[in-house]
């Protein structure tokens, strides 16, 4: 079908709304950027802490509210409320970024619901009061005359500056502009949006169960595009494997052929503590085109293809020839590189193949590091925007970020970048572009509202984030963990343009006494070095998942992230749901007394030895894995470690029997659309009609 064909314009219309709806579930501008604390005090518009504004935006409110000319005092003092709201931490919620564009945010005219997550106080008819209020009052520019495009109320006289010329009625005034607070939405009642804190937060759950299913130690795990039950592991050395998951409860262990690997490219790789193969990532339409990624650290001293620019140059401020050899390594001598690799020709079709080309199709990015520590590496395709986001740390060096390189808008240094891999520029044009490599930068890039930002930035202020990932049901929250530096280690939600300050912070204390604040996005969650081992603190954090699997219903919608040492693991709850609110608790964990293999208990301790935990997975199922340097395990049921989850019967009674077929690869969609599949079924059948 043609690309640019009405089904498929349709198609992308409904899944542009379906991406603005998910980004709606938690704290968020207009612009779609994260709210931040500001550097100054707000002059004119009356919110503090976490809000929308800065000062200019502040002063450019302030001048459109003196342009208005509003004598009378109590109407006056409502419409610079109104105005205010784009301050508002909720304003992409409050002005409904996802339908028609509004002038003023929708105003509350009924009762809340009682499941709402806004407070009672929006329960007053605010848009009845607006009306009541100004309807007589001349307002210049009044941003009440905005049409909403045939809705109804329709202004009946745009020249004129009374809402009761401009409206026929309050009826129809507040059908326009006005709405209820629902569920999943909050509206506007003269204050900056309050959520219902009176919610109990759920309790914490008694403890994970474990059960251990491979011997293999692997730093990541994909699950594979086709839906099917297989996983690729890959390790640090430099080698991917395409490996068969057993079904829960089957007593199966993970079939994974050590001496037949899907991908070997360790002549390539330079592997050693904080080196090797980092991360990978296949294509959202692997099963057609057999395209995946990979992203791995080489040595420009032992192979001729390792040859990028040095993030230490002249555009940040950085010299290489003055730098001291670190660890052994001259500056830049060790790079970090994203490479694509193809699995087409060795099979049928991609979901079939067994192995990978090893050859290069083409090299994505390849960057020179100036140290040898902090450089992340991981890799994750988003699951609306198919755009390819790389983790990338502060470069290390003496610790503390010495030459600045996170908070610097040039440097891609302590970083998330956002690339376009499927729009592949050419040599000349990368190189006038000042490009790492053969991509393309996404033109909604935050460089698009900040033009000191290198355009492949996404976000910033990082040390080193180990492990991120995307909310399966909520994809806007984009979890990331991020390693500390002497106290601290945190968890982000990552968003558009969000700077969440290190080196001036590091979690939400001042690090650099002597450095100017920074506008920065707080941890939602973390832990302090003692909370782990008091004699010799924490090593690092490792980020997880939010689970979404239905094996451990007690865990459903918590995020689970542990400590490299393995001596705790912490679910993270929401509460509210979707306001960004966390709290976290360490919770027991042990292996489950059937466990397929056995599990070596931790000397002294109930504890289970994982060793290191490197990192964690997510199947097709949604089931969670954590891999780490004794093996491969996965969550299990509560009750084969005897933890109480009142809810695991109901939970496994409605979910798919183990002998449910899975889909194949042919013809999947990557997520269930919900209502927007049955959308496009109705859209298809009117088309086929039509035509």
């Amino acid at each position: 079908m043609m690309e640019g064909s009405p089904f498929v314009r349709i198609i992308q219309f409904f899944i542009l709304l379906q991406f603005l709806d998910s980004c709606l579930s938690l704290p968020l501008c207009t612009d779609l950027r994260a709210p931040f604390s500001p550097n100054s005090t707000l002059q004119f518009c009356p919110y503090n802490g976490t809000v929308c504004c800065n000062a200019n935006d502040d002063l450019l409110l302030k001048n459109q509210f003196a342009s208005m000319n509003i004598s009378d005092p109590a109407c006056a003092s409502l419409v610079k409320s109104i105005l205010c709201s784009r301050c508002d931490q909720f304003s992409a919620e409050l002005f409904r970024i996802d339908s028609a564009p509004r002038q003023v945010p929708v105003l509350c005219n009924s009762t809340v619901s009682p499941n709402s997550t806004q407070s009672n106080q929006a329960s007053l008819n605010f848009c009845s009061k607006a009306w009541n209020t100004c309807q007589n009052v001349s307002i210049l520019h009044s941003p009440f005359a905005a049409s909403l495009q045939g809705r109804a109320g329709a202004p009946t006289a745009s020249n004129s500056s009374k809402l009761a010329d401009l409206w026929q009625s309050q009826a129809d005034f507040c059908s326009a502009l006005g709405g209820a607070s629902d569920d999943g939405l909050p509206c506007f009642d003269g204050t900056p949006v309050a959520l219902n804190d009176t919610v109990a937060a759920p309790a914490p759950p008694t403890g994970l169960c474990l059960e251990k299913i491979g011997n293999g130690t692997y730093l990541n795990m994909v699950p594979h595009p086709d839906g099917s039950n297989r996983a690729f592991f890959s390790n640090q050395q430099g080698k991917i494997w395409l490996a068969t998951i057993p079904r829960q409860g089957s007593g199966g262990v993970l079939e994974l052929d050590e001496a037949a690997p899907f991908l070997d490219i360790t002549d390539e790789v330079h592997f050693d503590t904080e080196f090797g193969l980092m991360g990978i990532a296949f294509h959202p339409k692997f099963t057609e085109n057999g395209r995946f990624f990979a992203s791995f650290n080489c040595d420009r001293a032992k192979w001729p293809e390792c040859a990028g620019r040095c993030a230490c140059n002249s555009d940040v401020k950085c010299d290489p020839s003055k730098l001291t050899p670190d660890n052994g390594a001259n500056p830049c001598q060790f790079q970090s590189v994203i490479a694509e690799f193809s699995a087409n020709g060795t099979a049928s079709q991609p979901s079939l193949a067994k192995n990978a080309n090893p050859s290069e199709v083409r090299r994505i990015f390849t960057m020179g590091l100036p140290f040898t520590s902090h450089h992340a590496g991981q890799i994750l395709f988003g699951p609306e925007d198919g755009y390819l986001y790389f983790m990338m740390g502060d470069g290390g060096g003496a610790g503390g970020d010495p030459f600045n390189f996170a908070q610097n808008k040039k440097s891609l240094l302590g970083k998330i970048m956002r690339l376009d891999v499927d729009t592949i520029t050419s040599a000349k044009e990368a190189s006038q572009l000042g490009l790492w490599g053969n991509y393309s930068i996404p033109k909604d890039n935050p460089y698009t509202l900040d033009q000191e930002l290198q355009k492949e930035i996404w976000a910033l202020g990082l040390r080193n984030p180990w492990r991120c990932s995307f909310d399966s049901a909520r994809p806007s929250y984009f979890a990331c963990a991020d390693v500390g530096q002497d106290h601290f280690e945190e968890v982000d939600l990552i968003t558009k343009g969000g700077n969440y300050g290190w080196s001036v912070y590091e979690g939400p204390n001042k690090f650099k006494s002597s450095a100017a604040n920074t506008s920065q996005i707080l941890p939602v969650m973390g832990y302090n070095h003692s909370d782990v081992n008091t004699n010799e603190g924490s090593a690092s954090i490792t980020g997880g998942y939010f689970y979404r699997a239905t094996t451990d219903p007690c865990m459903q919608g918590r995020y689970l992230f542990a400590d490299l040492y393995a001596g705790a693991i912490w679910a993270g709850t929401e509460s509210p749901t979707n306001s960004g609110k966390f709290t976290s608790s360490k919770i027991p964990f042990s292996c489950a007394r059937d466990s397929p293999l056995s599990c070596t208990a931790t000397p002294g301790s109930s504890f289970p030895a994982l060793s290191y935990i490197f990192s964690f997975g997510e199947d097709n199922d949604k089931d969670v894995y954590l891999l780490t340097q004794s093996g491969v395990y996965r969550v299990v049921r509560p009750s084969r470690c005897n933890y109480t989850c009142t809810n695991e019967g109901a939970s496994n009674a409605a979910s798919p029997s183990p002998a449910s077929p899975r889909p194949s690869g042919a013809g999947l969609l990557r997520a269930p659309l919900g209502v927007l599949g049955v959308i496009i079924s109705f859209l298809c059948m009117a088309l086929v009609n039509f035509v």
